[in-house]
């Protein structure tokens, strides 16, 4: 549901599964930090379509944002306690909680699905209204200048181009202002824009972190384990993301290495070219070059 529903459906599960008792302490932080994750719908078409005009690179990004989202997963479960489960109490508990739908309680559950997801909307939109203030008021006051000068080393040391910095700290703080502004950088190398949105979707910004942060804020989960599982699962999203660019032909866009390949192809392999290259030569060696001319 976290994958499907996207940002904040899976920390609200897992709220609420917590709150009923059916997972411990430790399943409850764990599943917060690799759960709870953009929806496909999110990336699919409004960063592949409507920000690269591609759907190769939707499917290429949601795919590897769920490779990096298990891949957390399993990291987290190998160095997790193991703790002995009582499965036995986790069913009667389950049974205790469940109720069963009918015709007279039909409209009640209904209504309270529904206040469910109303609040949750109102939730997420009234998160990107506040963010998208903050950056504006930051943008204006050129604070957020100067912070982005911070990235510059790390981008210099990782290869990417410097004016990434300023869109890197508004995704941070907000995703959907610094996807929509990462992917505006016009660069010839187009991977690098698609890498860095890769990591900006795995790793949710910091409206994301108080969005879940509101959402838990009931049970006693910690957040400590939700941060740093998702930054790894930024960090493996956007390596996943390079590797396939890297090895995988037919989805790298950068237009340098394109170029490359187009001329490489033509003066190799292409026989047409290849007939006229040698003509040219004869003509100015043995034509051009005579006295008659």
């Amino acid at each position: 549901m976290g994958l499907i529903s996207g940002y904040p459906v899976g920390a609200k599960i897992v709220s609420d599964f917590r709150n009923d008792k059916l997972i411990s302490k430790d399943e409850g932080e764990r599943m917060l930090a690799f759960t709870n994750n953009s929806g496909p719908l999110f990336i699919l078409s409004s960063v592949g379509i409507s920000l690269f005009g591609d759907t190769k690179t939707g499917l290429l990004l949601l795919s590897t944002h769920i490779l990096s989202c298990i891949t957390v997963g399993i990291i987290l479960g190998i160095f997790s306690k193991k703790v002995k489960i009582n499965y036995t109490y986790r069913e009667n508990l389950q049974e205790e909680n469940s109720k069963n739908v009918t015709l007279k309680n039909l409209g009640e559950i209904l209504g309270n699905s529904i206040n469910n997801s109303i609040s949750t909307i109102l939730l997420i939109g009234g998160f990107v209204v506040i963010f998208s203030v903050i950056i504006s008021i930051l943008n204006q006051v050129h604070l957020l200048d100067f912070l982005s000068k911070f990235f510059t080393p790390l981008l210099n040391i990782l290869g990417f181009d410097l004016q990434f910095s300023k869109p890197i700290l508004s995704g941070i703080l907000e995703l959907t202002n610094g996807v929509n502004l990462v992917a505006g950088v016009h660069i010839k190398a187009i991977s690098q824009n698609v890498i860095l949105c890769a990591f900006l979707l795995g790793f949710g910004g910091l409206s994301v972190l108080l969005q879940v942060f509101s959402i838990v804020a009931k049970t006693d989960l910690s957040m400590k384990k939700y941060l740093i599982g998702k930054f790894l699962q930024g960090i493996f999203a956007a390596f996943y993301t390079f590797l396939a660019l890297k090895f995988i032909p037919f989805i790298n866009l950068d237009l340098v290495e394109t170029s490359n390949l187009l001329n490489n192809s033509l003066t190799t392999t292409n026989p047409l070219y290849t007939f006229f290259y040698n003509f040219r030569n004869l003509y100015n060696k043995y034509i051009c070059s005579s006295d008659n001319f």
